[in-house]
């Protein structure tokens, strides 16, 4: 609660799980200066989605940043029509570079697991 009364931006970086779903919620987001930015690009379910579009609405807090969805991509039009939010698609690995690696990792597992020769190419 003491971050959320005295931070001017909070971001979040932690896991879904059964003690993080509406971490942030109206309670939270109602004790937050209305000049914070809340910035969730860690996992849909984290922020209580109706309880950030309605502080958006109603310009309790300055603005978000979210890439992060319960549903993806968001369903619920209002999102759209915010102007103090800015939207991603959760993708940050969706690089050329990325799909490059992660491709090379999987072809060395598996032939890893197919057991290539000890005196091959390392991956």
């Amino acid at each position: 609660h003491e971050i959320c009364r005295e931070c001017d931006f909070i971001s979040l970086h932690l896991p879904l799980t059964a003690q993080t779903r509406h971490l942030i919620g109206s309670e939270e987001l109602a004790m937050m200066k209305n000049n914070a930015i809340l910035i969730n690009t860690a996992r849909g379910g984290i922020v209580d989605e109706d309880a950030l579009l309605d502080a958006l609405s109603s310009g309790s807090i300055r603005g978000a940043g979210v890439d992060a969805f319960v549903n993806e991509p968001p369903n619920d039009p209002r999102w759209f029509r915010l102007d103090n939010v800015v939207l991603g698609n959760h993708a940050a690995a969706s690089t050329v570079g990325a799909a490059n690696a992660m491709s090379m990792m999987a072809a060395c597992n598996l032939l890893d697991d197919l057991g290539r020769d000890e005196g091959s190419t390392p991956c």
